[in-house]
This record gives structure tokens, sequence and C-alpha cells, in this order.
């Protein structure tokens, strides 16, 4: 080989890895690396917390990673020591969270980034917080300081023969606190699957260990009951938005999953998203989904967290198939604009005639979060390869039979989605594209898949809000 021709090749080989990496997040590695002339060791998890006082900032691992072995003894260490003034942050969490406790009220502070169940109500009773952010930016959070980490407590898998353990099937922002802690208190569970990715962390950081073989949350065998509607709704989506080679992002709920399972005819899809299910690897077992025609990492099925069966976590355990990130990689825009055919899939609660997307709130009430939604919806119809859909999906009416397509939103209800985000809306009465289309055009579009009871309504609410006739 000539000299200008290996220096061109090197050159190649320079251009390709900044084709893939340049304009994306600096991924934190301070926990990959032995922390010299420190060994952790284990202990009970009553001994653990006995480290936390009163006045302390402690961030929380987040849905199957919650480590509630640790929760449990921080609220007796609460009890015995009579501590106040402590501070949480977390996303969701899954099992026994004793902390949402309302005799814990005044005493610790939960400060949602994304409102699981067990704190919805203490948000809406103001005995806990709710802070509004996009899930790409969380982990900035934590390492700029903004929210300070006094102690993390994670979940980890058992560390190898050299002391290195994973996050497991949790890395979304819980790499980015842990960083950002003073001291990390974490649980070992053998249940936790090993995983692959950005996940991997040396034990000698750990200010303590414990112990555990608690099965870590998990989902029922066969998931959720899919209603008729949510089944119409993802068999649109899939016959009619999803093309064969896309690249898919799919929020939480069940209308991502009608879609997924609407797609066994499908071929050559891979996965750019913030979570993933059983769903996913159902494709996978049928080689539907096998990341072959991904543009940006090709061959790996890319998220930041998973929640499953038992079952699914066999299947992700050690599996070089899946690559495990932060969520400000898997999230990030410049990140998702490199995937072929970048196609997100997200629900929503309510729209109104000109597009706003509402997904956090019922009314009044909060409910949920911003999560990834907004992430995706601004980058996906921005790909690289200009063949990128964002798709936000929700039943035309509610369980109550109230229409979810409005003249104006439910008073208290807030945007997540623009209107100038909005792309594709989908019901199970058909496809709204709002994309350059005017007031006028889109409250036209989306009367059309409302409920066909509804529309008459709505058109005279239209008129009177827009005077003028929706129309094409």
């Amino acid at each position: 080989m000539s000299l200008k021709l290996a220096k061109q090749l090197s050159k190649s080989s320079v251009i390709s890895l900044s084709r893939h990496f340049t304009n994306g997040p600096r991924l934190p590695t301070k926990l990959l690396h032995a922390k010299p002339g420190f060994v952790p060791k284990y202990v009970s998890a009553d001994e653990a917390l006995a480290m936390v006082n009163s006045d302390s900032d402690i961030y929380v691992g987040n849905h199957a990673s919650a480590p509630n072995v640790l929760l449990e003894a921080l609220c007796r260490r609460v009890d015995s020591a009579n501590l106040n003034n402590i501070r949480m942050s977390h996303l969701i969490l899954s099992g026994n969270c004793p902390q949402f406790d309302p005799k814990y009220h005044g005493k610790i502070q939960n400060n949602s980034l994304f409102i699981c169940p067990g704190n919805r109500k203490n948000v809406n009773l103001g005995a806990a917080d709710y802070t509004p952010i996009f899930l790409s930016e969380v982990p900035s959070l934590y390492t700029s300081g903004t929210l300070n980490v006094d102690f993390a407590l994670i979940t980890v898998s058992p560390p190898d023969e050299l002391g290195f353990c994973t996050l497991g099937v949790d890395i979304d922002t819980t790499l980015a606190a842990a960083t950002s802690a003073k001291k990390i208190i974490a649980l070992v569970n053998s249940t936790m699957p090993r995983t692959r990715g950005h996940t991997t962390v040396h034990s000698s950081h750990f200010a303590a260990m414990v112990q555990t073989d608690r099965p870590i949350a998990f989902r029922q065998s066969g998931g959720e009951e899919m209603s008729e509607t949510e089944q119409r709704i993802g068999k649109i989506i899939a016959e009619n938005l999803v093309d064969n080679g896309a690249t898919l992002q799919l929020g939480i709920g069940a209308i991502p999953d009608s879609a997924l399972a609407a797609m066994k005819q499908h071929k050559d899809l891979g996965v750019h998203t913030e979570m993933f299910s059983d769903g996913v690897i159902d494709l996978i077992d049928r080689g539907i989904i096998n990341n072959q025609k991904k543009a940006f990492m090709p061959g790996k099925t890319v998220s930041s967290f998973a929640f499953g069966t038992k079952e699914f976590y066999k299947k992700i355990d050690n599996n070089p198939e899946f690559y495990f990130a932060p969520c400000d990689f898997t999230n990030h825009i410049d990140i998702v604009r490199r995937n072929s055919k970048m196609t997100s899939i997200n629900s929503a609660i309510e729209i109104d005639l000109t597009g706003q997307i509402v997904s956090d709130s019922i009314g009044r009430n909060f409910f949920s979060g911003f999560g990834g939604q907004v992430d995706f919806m601004a980058a996906s119809p921005h790909g690289f390869d200009g063949l990128g859909k964002a798709i936000i999906a929700l039943p035309s009416r509610t369980t109550k039979g109230q229409t979810k397509i409005v003249p104006f939103l439910t008073q208290g209800s807030g945007v997540v989605t623009t209107r100038a985000h909005a792309r594709y809306i989908v019901t199970e009465h058909g496809i709204a594209n709002l994309w350059g289309k005017s007031i006028r055009q889109r409250a036209y579009e989306l009367i059309q898949i409302s409920h066909p009871d509804d529309r008459e309504a709505l058109e005279k609410a239209a008129f009177d809000r827009f005077k003028v006739m929706p129309s094409a």
C-alpha cells in the first residue's frame, strides 16, 4: 500500500467516525475506570443508608432499576434518626417506594422529572414536585450542578472478576447523576441483566454495596390487553406510515405496542429509541427487526432503558445486539437525525384543532411528563436522509365517550408538543397530516379523523373560533 493511499484511508476513517459522533454529547467515562486504592465493601442496607443525614439531595435510579431495598432502608433511617429536608429526584419508579407515603410529607420531598403512578397523587396535592423537561436534557441537570446529588441510589448488575458492574436496563439519567454524585450507594441485584453499551461502571466508585436477590420490576407475560380501538390505530400506523427499512422510536403505552404488533409483515426494521419492551423482542425473534438497514449503528438496537417480562430480561442479558446509552445520547437531535427512515411513534392525551398536543396532563392535573416525545418529534422529520416521520396517535374519544380532538384545550392542560411540531396525527378513524397546513386546513383534517358523532359539533366550534369553515 502506498503512503498516499494509507493517508487517504486514514483520513476517510476519521471522517467516517466524525460523521457518526461529532455534534453529539460527550459521554461521561469517570466511573468506567477503577479508583486507585479503594475497595468497596458489602454492607447491609441499613448500614449503607446510615451515612445519609438531614438536608441531603438524593438521586434515585429509575424504572426496573429502582433500588427498592435502599428506599425502604432510607425510610427506616428517616424514622429512626428523625431526618428531614431530604430532597429526591427521579423519573418513573417501579416496585415498593415507601417514600411516597403521606407520613413522609415534610420530611422527604420528591421531585419527579417524569411523574410515576406512585407519586401522581402527591404531585397534584402539592406534596411533591414536578419538573417539566425534555428527557434529552435531564442528564445536564446533574452534570451542570443544577440538581445537586449528595447520594446516588442505584441498582447494578453483579461485578465481574475485575470489579466491573453495569447499570443494567436503566442508563438514561443514572450515569450522569451517579457521575455527579458525592457518594454512590449501589444495590447489587443478582436478577439485573448485564447490558452492553455505555453502561459499565467500576465498583471502586461505590461508597457502599448492598446485595439483594429480590427480582427487579417486570411486566407480567402477555402484558396489558389492547383494546379494539388501540389495535385499529396500530394497524393504521403500521400499514400506512411505517416503511420497510424504517428505524423506529417508540413511546410508552398501548398504542406504540399495538403498532409493533401490527408490523409482522414488515422487513428490515431497526430500533433507535429511548425505551423498548417485549414487542421489540417479538419482532427480533421473527427476523423483522434486524437493524441491518440502519445508517447509524447498524446491527444494534439502541435504547436508554428497557422494561419487560422476565423472559425479556433474559434475552438482553449480556447480548451485544442491544446497545444501552444515556438519554442525552439516544435522544440527541443530531444522533436521531443520522438514522435512516427515522419513524417516531408517540401517544397523546388531547389535541386541539390547531394541532397543540397535550401529553403530560389531564386538565389541571399533572399525569406524566415530557419524556422524549418532543426530542423525537423535532428530530425525526429532519433526518439526514429526508425520509423521517413523526407520528402522534390517540383514540378519538376517552373511555367516557368525550372527544379527545377539541376546539380548545381543557382548562389547565399543558402543551407538550407544539402545533408547529405536529405532523402525522392518527386515530382509529384515519390519518391527518398537519405539516404545512393552515389553521383552517388543520381543523378540517383533524375533524375528519374525529369520532363521526363529534364531527358536526367540532365544525360548529371551529367556525365559532376561527370565523371560517374548516376546509381542505
